[in-house]
């Protein structure tokens, strides 16, 4: 990545949802330097640049092919292999090919749809809060999956997976959107992991330890 490409990342304006994290990290700075002192102040604004960088939304240039799944977050790929969707996305109980991305609270958090489609369903489920990056979280963790109708019929699944330190998942999208590969459809605060359960006979191209940017990695393509 260009050196112009790597300030363009970190300078990204903030997602909204950031922005009362952002102004409170603010008010603590000033206020509290003002009636504290000095060391009230640094650590507001520690706590400010923190959040302007994990909340960061950059632009991203989705590909313009048709039938083709991408990333739907920044990561690493931590696990590929056959799985059941979430049962209360009511896909089934046969085994399709799922990839998990694990975030750090380093890369952003931005959620974007991995496909041209429509959102049939969305179930929130409450869990726990271990680490995102072990099997178990799919399972376990707190999560909010959305189901996506595909223009042919097919169905893809897209869950939110909150991790160790992350307590709140965000999604904007609702069901009957209908969304572009690409359009950005939440955010989960603090570190996570996002999941994709790909269609019927769609294999995934990507591998384990690979890095993934949202909304532009190709994870797999539907017609083949």
């Amino acid at each position: 990545m260009s050196l112009a490409n790597s300030l363009s990342l970190v300078l990204s304006p903030p997602h909204p949802v950031g922005k009362p994290f952002i102004y409170g990290g603010a008010a603590v700075a000033v206020v509290g330097g003002l009636l504290l002192g000095s060391w009230l102040f640094w650590i507001g604004v520690a706590f400010t640049l923190f959040c302007l960088y994990f909340f960061r939304d950059p632009t991203r240039f989705p590909p313009q092919e048709p039938d083709l799944v991408i990333a739907p977050a920044d990561g690493k790929v931590v696990l590929v292999g056959p799985a059941i969707p979430p049962a209360e996305l009511e896909m089934g109980d046969a085994p399709r090919w799922r990839v998990a991305i694990f975030l750090s609270v380093l890369d952003v958090h931005v959620n974007y749809s991995p496909v041209l489609g429509r959102v049939s369903r969305i179930a929130y489920r409450p869990g726990k809060f271990i680490d995102a990056s072990m099997e178990k979280a799919s399972t376990e963790n707190e999560r909010n999956a959305l189901r996506f109708d595909l223009p042919d019929g097919r169905q893809l699944a897209c869950v939110q997976i909150a991790g160790l330190v992350a307590r709140r998942i965000v999604c904007t999208a609702r069901e009957g959107d209908q969304l572009q590969a690409g359009d950005r459809f939440g955010i989960i605060r603090f570190g996570s992991r996002t999941d994709v359960y790909l269609p019927e006979g769609v294999k995934p191209k990507v591998r384990v330890g690979q890095s993934m940017i949202g909304g532009e990695t190709v994870l797999a393509e539907l017609a083949g």
